[in-house]
């Protein structure tokens, strides 16, 4: 790729691709120290973030709408690098991806996007949105200054000529990586910056978590409150482009689920200070589908405790909550952006926010910061009563049209039912452990990096090496076993001897690192041990996450023999990228009907891990959203009709599950559910992937399950 790379050519991409059409009518839009202004008038913007390849095509227009019932104005998406560039050159636009659909659709509903372009999006998305082949052009350093990562080529990206783009963000969160990254991260966010205002879009460009965004790029704020936040110059708005609807799940935790009365309390903090942009992260959180999990470990639903959950259904109060909260904020919008507000202390918690557009209007907002007790207080002479750790709204400085902590809406009751749908014509196919290494191998000297091997193209290599006991060991004539370890840089193994199972070890995402100990049977002569290491997402974030390892890269030793430990780590080793099902392609239904697969009876039979099960569904009837009920399996990887749902694993959640009250600060350990259960057991199915009878499933399960009583369920809610 030489010295031409990067981040210009996926503006270019889109700049092709995304022509919305000329026929639309012009909007002006700039910005000024109270807010965003579209066609000269100032604008209070809600926004909610939807991520297009989180969710199908045919789910969109449906979350769109949702998002305008709920009082948006701007759908705001980061663009997937990865997801868009799978290999260099190779450009991938279709279906999830189809990023024009998906902006003409937002258009077609009748709201703004905010298009954030990365390259860098985090989003626990693999690898933070980077190609994995951008690790091996020579001399790269993501997010830092050298050639390589910056094609300095002077194109346009997309002007603002009827389309419904008003602002764009260039690279994401980059503040708490410039201390590490020191001044190549000064020189990169500078050019970033230049090669951004350069082309020339016509709307504003944001940068979130940078305070030293260079002018004219608004520096935002993201977090869980941003009130305490002011822009690095005086005259740009106030922006919150990431107020953080709840939290992200990793297999083995808990679910944070954030309370809408705090959530909402944050956003009219963050109004009263004269804050003018608020986008929802999430509004849908949607699906991790394929390998598209980063973390590593996040689950395969990125559901965010979002008003729009997992499956496009409205979570309630949340939602409804929401809703009534933009509503009194669009009533008070002439005030907010006309004028600063008059702030006066009501009490020791207690204070009002007023503002005045002149000609007698008059729009307040009176707040108390307690944690547990009300207040009541006097305002222009009249009595209020204001909950604990909550906002009261006054469009007109008289009447309360919503209090924060006051919620109307009925909390959503949602079961998983059974679809009435049955698994038919089950088989099953068993990875052969003893033929690996036989093909389509590599051999080294030592342990490799796992990801430099498979460039990401299976979450699974095979490390396979041979040791030679000799016969006089006297562990052979009933003397303790030798024990086998193995030291991973993540994220999990499972180790076999000589064909045989001796168990499994796991990172977590805090430690990715961990070990595996088992005393092993072995015999004299040579003994073959074989390491699956298994990737669970890659890291989205963090300094330098391109070069953190991945697999077996420690040491491999078997201890306890007569003539002590024998380093395993150095010897000849022989690596196999892919499972033997994935290259026989088993997920795809021309192969359903192959004789590898057992069928009858004994598919049902075999709870052993590395086992592939197939069976087929029709589709159940009714439009309620649908999932896979996979309680009874262990860990892998799951497929309809050949597209992946995503990985699963029945991790149990570890936390602490005790009350939940609203008031207080919120963190994402505040309020927790899910203890003892399983992180995820159900796996979003989209209907529209289905055929109305013959639905081919394909599980590879790592552990060992029971596809017996795997089942399609629906999703209910009242």
């Amino acid at each position: 790729m030489g010295t031409t790379l990067v981040l210009t050519k996926i503006l270019c991409f889109l700049l092709i691709t995304m022509v919305i059409g000329s026929a639309m009518i012009q909007c002006s839009i700039t910005y000024d120290k109270k807010a965003i202004v579209i066609n000269g008038h100032r604008r209070i913007l809600l926004s909610g973030s939807i991520h297009y390849p989180r969710s199908t095509p045919e789910m969109w227009e449906d979350l769109i709408k949702k998002a305008k019932d709920g009082g948006l104005d701007v759908i705001d998406t980061y663009v997937f690098w990865n997801g868009h560039e799978p290999s260099p050159g190779t450009y991938d636009f279709k279906g999830r991806y189809d990023l024009v659909r998906f902006i003409k659709t937002v258009q077609e509903v009748g709201l703004y996007v905010h298009l954030r372009i990365g390259p860098y999006v985090c989003a626990e998305w693999n690898f933070g949105g980077f190609p994995v082949w951008l690790k091996y052009v020579p001399g790269i350093s993501f997010r830092s200054d050298n050639g390589p990562f910056k094609m300095m080529k002077e194109h346009r990206f997309f002007a603002s000529q009827g389309g419904p783009i008003i602002l764009s963000q260039i690279e994401n969160e980059f503040g708490p990586e410039l201390k590490a990254l020191g001044p190549a991260g000064h020189s990169y966010i500078n050019w970033a910056a230049k090669m951004a205002v350069g082309l020339d879009t016509g709307v504003p460009w944001v940068m979130c978590k940078e305070d030293d965004a260079p002018d004219p790029i608004i520096n935002a704020c993201n977090g869980f409150y941003c009130d305490y936040f002011t822009p690095n110059k005086p005259y740009k708005p106030k922006m919150w482009t990431e107020a953080w609807s709840g939290w992200f799940t990793e297999f083995g935790g808990t679910i944070p689920k954030r309370p809408v009365e705090d959530l909402a309390f944050g956003v009219t903090r963050f109004i009263q200070k004269g804050g003018s942009y608020i986008n929802y992260y999430m509004y849908h959180g949607g699906t991790n589908f394929g390998r598209t999990a980063g973390g590593p470990f996040i689950t395969t639903s990125y559901d965010y405790d979002a008003p729009i959950d997992e499956y496009g259904l409205v979570q309630e109060p949340k939602y409804s909550h929401l809703k009534q909260l933009h509503q009194a904020i669009k009533q008070c919008e002439s005030a907010l952006v006309s004028s600063e507000p008059k702030v006066t202390k009501l009490g020791n918690y207690e204070e009002a926010h007023v503002f005045s557009a002149g000609k007698g209007s008059c729009v307040a907002f009176l707040s108390n910061y307690h944690m547990n007790a009300p207040a009541k207080v006097v305002f222009n002479n009249r009595h209020y009563t204001l909950p604990a750790w909550s906002t009261s709204i006054l469009p007109d400085c008289r009447n309360v049209v919503f209090n924060t902590a006051t919620v109307v809406a009925k909390t959503s009751q949602v079961q998983m039912v059974p679809s009435g749908s049955i698994l038919y014509s089950v088989g099953r196919y068993d990875e052969d452990i003893a033929t690996y290494g036989d093909r389509g191998t590599i051999t080294a000297l030592g342990l490799l990096e796992q990801i430099n091997v498979t460039r990401d193209t299976s979450d699974y290599l095979w490390y396979i090496t041979s040791v030679d006991i000799k016969a006089s060991e006297s562990f052979l004539r009933g003397g303790k076993w030798p024990t086998l370890t193995v030291d991973s840089a993540g994220h999990a193994v499972h180790v076999f001897v000589n064909g045989h199972f001796y168990g499994s070890a796991f990172g977590t995402r805090e430690n990715r690192r961990f070990s595996f100990s088992a005393p092993v049977n072995l015999r004299g002569g040579a003994n073959r041990i074989a390491l699956l290491s298994v990737a669970v997402g890659l890291p989205n974030v963090g300094p330098h996450f391109e070069t953190w390892a991945t697999g077996i890269v420690g040491s491999v030793a078997l201890h306890g023999l007569d003539g002590g430990n024998k380093d395993l780590s150095r010897q000849k080793w022989t690596y196999q990228v892919g499972l033997r099902g994935e290259a026989m392609n088993l997920i795809s239904p021309s192969e359903a009907s192959s004789d590898d697969w057992i069928k009858g009876s004994l598919a049902k039979q075999n709870k052993q891990p590395l086992t592939w099960y197939k069976a087929f569904f029709d589709a159940p009837r009714g439009n309620e959203p649908l999932a896979l009920d996979l309680r009874s399996m262990g860990k892998g990887q799951a497929w309809i009709n050949g597209q992946s749902l995503g990985r699963y694993w029945m991790a149990f959640a570890k936390g602490n599950c005790g009350s939940c009250n609203y008031a207080g600060t919120y963190r994402e350990a505040k309020c927790q559910s899910g203890c003892g259960e399983p992180t995820q057991r159900w796996y979003h199915v989209p209907r529209s992937w289905l055929k109305p009878r013959g639905n081919l499933i394909v599980l590879f399960e790592e552990l060992g399950g029971d596809v017996s009583k795997v089942s399609v369920v629906k999703r209910s809610v009242h």
